[in-house]
């Protein structure tokens, strides 16, 4: 049996301005706005299909997801744009493992995570 990545499924209130926010802060770029189904964000090869919640499923549904990681190969420069942008940094790591990292406040509780790239 073999896998594949398919996508990463967001739920939230806003999909318009969720993937505004990933399309400024990180790069990403809008694939597609299948009508009622939100918007489809290609994110450096992560399909993100970022929608409110559907009503047509009958399973309980959450907003948000815990976070996304990307490497950057310019840490500084990433971190100054998005506090450009108003991102808000919730926490650096200390640099002793390596790289530097950052957890980085996204829409609906969501979370990015920048990693140095070395």
């Amino acid at each position: 049996m073999a896998f594949a990545l398919n996508h990463v499924h967001l739920k939230t209130p806003d999909p318009e301005g969720t993937a505004a926010y990933y399309v400024a802060n990180f790069g990403a770029t809008i694939k597609g706005r299948p009508p009622g189904r939100g918007v489809q964000v290609d994110l450096h090869g992560l399909q993100l299909n970022i929608t409110n919640i559907n009503t047509d499923q009958n399973h309980e549904q959450h907003y948000g997801i815990e976070h996304i990681a990307v490497n950057t190969d310019d840490y500084v420069g990433t971190l100054a744009n998005l506090r450009a942008n108003g991102a808000t940094i919730l926490e650096e790591l200390p640099r002793e493992i390596g790289r530097r990292v950052a957890f980085v406040q996204a829409p609906d509780g969501a979370q990015m995570e920048v990693i140095e790239k070395v």
